[in-house]
């Protein structure tokens, strides 16, 4: 009779439990209908796995690729490459070892130096198989696809000894944080073209705890090294890899054109990891016609950071960013932001669209830096579906970000900041959604808000009521936004008609005690 009493309470209570899980999978989904963030975000998970699927299925199964246009299928014993190239190569044929212990600089060298001959040709392929490869930075050449496995990881060696010096940028007159020159990158390569470096989701790390460590520790003498750094170069196409724990920036095309870039994990540590910027387009640096798109992005400084130059030296150099799209993204910058232009932008920024990009957990989500002395421009830039997740502030702009190579910048040239527009921003949990701060010497000219609504932290909003923060700032809301603008926009309805015009173009309200 106990036993009895005993099975029909369990049967009662794993009813309950089963109802009580069905109401709290009502809730939920009326949860991620409704609210925009979630919406985005499970979008966004939906999309990566399917990109991970892909990638899986496209080891193990039928793979149909461009190039040579051949179907290749994994056999059970044995891995087979997408032939991309005329020539497919193994590191293996070079002497490689990925035990993760026996140094692979020479195979590289190599494996890269056969490739450089078949240039005529079409170049070749170099498969990293499964493994772990410890090596010293090494150069690639035009007309080459490195190709990681899924389970193949590039080690960069820790020991600074084995990394090679180089110049410092012309463009920086600097090693960035030292004077002199700096450790050159894990993967390097310039004056190439037709570069490709993809694979089934392998991995380059670098390693960088030991000189995250050092740098902190100030027993550095030199500029840190990227992790993967092209220069001079054309038609360069980097997909489908996971990139971590970089020394310094972690993918710097600098002064590159035709750059695709998409499909990549890139991460760090959000704290402790100084300067590991994800993609510095010099950092995108005098790029031109660059697509970054569907990428994840985590790491210890800006996910991404569009540049040109610094100060003096960016412009005599006189390379622009421009022409660049920025779509699809995912990122999370706890110490900086998550797409910032500047503030070494002194070869000037134009025609960058930047859309449909979760930012979430971050110190800041959008930002744009400059100073005086830096000259150049930053125009014509497009913000579209921008989503902000848990971010201290949404939107800045900022004109007196005040780092200098050194004493010789001229402190007259003033950089020019206008046609700026946002349209379609969501969040939640923003404590100040707009920051921008002009000044009298670098107004912000033509800034256009459309379809806002950003929620806020409660408890500051009661304390403080300067949540869109405002100086110098020049420009017009279109329609009904949340918060409401500060007084120097321009205020129109959904069909253009003017409603209000600004009280004062320089009306100033920056509190940085939010």
């Amino acid at each position: 009779m106990v036993e009895e009493n005993t099975t029909t309470t369990s049967t009662t209570k794993h009813d309950w439990f089963e109802t009580q899980a069905v109401l709290d999978l009502k809730r939920w989904f009326q949860a991620i209908i409704s609210s925009h963030k979630t919406l985005f975000t499970l979008l966004w998970l939906a999309a990566f796995t399917s990109a991970f699927l892909w990638q899986r299925d496209a080891v193990s199964g039928l793979v149909v690729l461009h190039g040579g246009g051949e179907s290749l299928k994994k056999s059970e014993s044995s891995l087979l490459y997408p032939k991309l190239r005329p020539a497919g190569f193994s590191l293996v044929d070079f002497g490689g070892v990925g035990d993760g212990v026996t140094m692979n600089t020479k195979a590289f060298e190599r494996a890269v130096s056969e490739i450089s001959k078949l240039g005529e040709k079409g170049g070749g392929q170099l498969n990293v198989p499964p493994g772990r490869w410890l090596t010293a930075p090494f150069n690639l050449t035009s007309h080459i696809t490195l190709f990681l496995h899924q389970d193949a990881v590039i080690l960069g060696v820790q020991d600074e000894k084995y990394w090679p010096l180089v110049p410092a940028l012309p463009s920086y007159g600097y090693g960035r944080e030292h004077p002199g020159p700096r450790y050159t990158s894990l993967i390097h390569g310039q004056n190439l073209t037709d570069v490709v470096i993809t694979g089934h989701n392998g991995t380059i790390n670098g390693q960088g705890q030991t000189w995250w460590t050092k740098y902190l520790q100030k027993v550095l003498n030199h500029t840190r090294g990227p992790l993967v750094q092209i220069l001079w170069s054309s038609d360069i196409l980097i997909t489908n890899i996971t990139l971590r724990d970089s020394p310094f920036w972690t993918l710097h095309p600098y002064d590159c054109k035709n750059v695709t870039i998409k499909n990549l994990t890139i991460l760090a540590p959000v704290y402790r990891a100084p300067n590991t910027d994800g993609i510095d387009p010099g950092k995108t640096d005098s790029c031109e016609d660059m697509l970054i798109e569907n990428c994840y992005i985590s790491v210890g400084d800006d996910a991404i950071a569009i540049k040109s130059g610094w100060d003096q030296y960016g412009i005599a150099y006189g390379k622009p960013s421009k022409n660049i799209v920025i779509r699809n993204l995912v990122v999370r910058s706890n110490v900086s932001a998550g797409i910032s232009i500047g503030s070494e932008m002194s070869g000037g920024v134009s025609n960058v669209t930047v859309e449909n990009i979760l930012v979430w957990k971050s110190r800041r989500a959008i930002r744009i830096k400059t100073a005086p002395g830096r000259g150049g421009f930053v125009r014509q830039i497009s913000y579209k579906n921008l989503t902000f997740e848990n971010c201290r502030v949404g939107i800045v702009v900022k004109t007196d970000y005040n780092q200098h190579p050194d004493a010789g910048y001229d402190p007259k040239a003033l950089p020019l900041l206008e046609d700026i527009s946002f349209t379609g921003v969501r969040g939640q949990a923003v404590r100040v959604p707009v920051r921008i701060q002009g000044s009298q010497d670098i107004p912000v000219t033509n800034v256009t808000f459309k379809d806002m609504f950003v929620g806020l932290i409660s408890k500051r909003v009661k304390k403080k009521k300067h949540i869109f923060q405002c100086a110098f700032v020049r420009g017009q809301v279109i329609g009904t936004i949340f918060p409401a603008p500060c007084e120097n926009f321009d205020q129109y309805n959904e069909q253009g008609q003017l409603v209000k015009h600004a009280v004062s173009w320089n009306v100033t309200d920056i509190d940085y005690q939010i």
